[in-house]
This record gives C-alpha cells, sequence and structure tokens, in this order.
C-alpha cells in the first residue's frame, strides 16, 4: 500500500469511526464550544471563498465535490446549477450529507463513498476539494493533481495546511502522540513549494495561492490549479 492510500485509510477510520457525530455536529446550526465555533465560521467563510473561484452560474457543469463531508459545498454548487458528483471516502458522511440535501436540488446530485481521485468518477468542468487534501504530502498532492488534471477543463480549487508559526507548533506537538490516539495530522505547506512538489510530479497547469482564512483554530490555505 502506498503513501497516498495508507493516509486515506486512516481518513476513512478517522472520520467513518471516530468524527462523524463531532462532524455532523459542526457543520449544523447545533451549539457548539467557542473553539469550534470558530472553526464553524472559519470553514464558512473557506467555502465562500473557494465558490468565489467558480463561475456563479454552473448550470450544464459537472463539478466534482471531493471530499464532500457533510454537504455544504454539495448544496451550495447544486444551487448554482452544477451538476455535482459528492464524493467522500466516508460512508456515514455521505449519508448525512444525501439526507441534508434539499429535495428540489435533488436531481443534479450523486454521491458516492470512495476515492475522490477514481476514474471511473469521469470528467469534469471543475473540482473542489475543501480540506480534504490536508493530510498528504506534497509529492502525494501533485500526484492526485496530476490524475484530476486531464479529467477536469477548468479550476481544480483545494486547501492546504499553510506554514504558520500555530500550526507547525500545533503539527509537532501532534506528533508525539501515537497515531491512534489522535486524527489523521494535517501536513503544513508553503505555496511556493508545493507549487514545485506538484510541478515535479508532472503536473502542467500552474498552481497559485487564492487566499487564506484563519479563524481560531481554523487556519487554511487556498490554492487554484488554472484549466
Amino acid at each position: 500500500m502506498g503513501a497516498y492510500d495508507q493516509t486515506l485509510s486512516r481518513v476513512e477510520t478517522y472520520f467513518d469511526k471516530t468524527a462523524t457525530r463531532t462532524w455532523e455536529r459542526l457543520t449544523s446550526d447545533a451549539p457548539v464550544s467557542k473553539v469550534r465555533a470558530t472553526v464553524r465560521a472559519g470553514r464558512d467563510r473557506m467555502r465562500a471563498l473557494i465558490l468565489s473561484r467558480l463561475p456563479q452560474d454552473l448550470r450544464g457543469a459537472r463539478v466534482l465535490d471531493a471530499g464532500c463531508g457533510a454537504g455544504q459545498m454539495t448544496v451550495e454548487l447544486a444551487a448554482r446549477g452544477a451538476e455535482v458528483l459528492a464524493c467522500d471516502i466516508s460512508p456515514n458522511l455521505v449519508d448525512i450529507a444525501r439526507r441534508r440535501l434539499p429535495d428540489d436540488l435533488a436531481p443534479q446530485v450523486r454521491f458516492v463513498s470512495g476515492d475522490m481521485l477514481d476514474d471511473a468518477h469521469g470528467s469534469f468542468d471543475h473540482v473542489v476539494a475543501m480540506d480534504s487534501l490536508i493530510y498528504y504530502t506534497g509529492a502525494d498532492i501533485g500526484r492526485a493533481l496530476k490524475r484530476l488534471e486531464p479529467r477536469t477543463s477548468g479550476s481544480v480549487v483545494f486547501t492546504v495546511a499553510p506554514r504558520t508559526t500555530l500550526l507547525m507548533g500545533m503539527w509537532y506537538v501532534g506528533k508525539l502522540f501515537p497515531q491512534s490516539d489522535r486524527s489523521p495530522v494535517m501536513i503544513p505547506h508553503d505555496p511556493v513549494r508545493l507549487a514545485r512538489d506538484v510541478a515535479a510530479q508532472g503536473v502542467a497547469r500552474r498552481l497559485s495561492p487564492v487566499g487564506q482564512i484563519t479563524s481560531g483554530f481554523y487556519i487554511s490555505q487556498a490554492m487554484e490549479l488554472r484549466g
């Protein structure tokens, strides 16, 4: 099993067996702690930033919501008129997303549980991957984009953990604990170095930073591979 597959397996175990209830609550309007409220607010701002990189009118466009989680991005994409393939490694989160989808948008969305990179998913006009590549090395991200690039005519917008002082401190502390006792560890990236890592994997398009969102314990960097 390669590095990507090993990380994918850990992510599946964490979200499907450990964190489903936490994420169901975090992605709803239910009351949460002050810390989680900052994470919720940060995720809302990042979702809006990612969506700002796509056309407002997505009628006729096919979009991959890679790592759809509880489906908030999926709803926004479908509301713009897109045909959405909503994919997540966690069957439990896919079930939550399916239940939350408004009935009037259901004909535009197909839910799939499995690897977001699966070639069987077909081709897309755009791909969004919010917080679903944050556990991977630069080389693995490059290989992922290499698989998506020939099947995506427009942009691929995704997030990574930036190399900030706070996140690097959390990263080093996290490495002190056994893997089985914690969630998968985010791997911080510098945008310039990540662009080099991605190019080294044979990705032809240019990878550029879009913007960074900081909200309490939520710190995330949006990146875009342009079509």
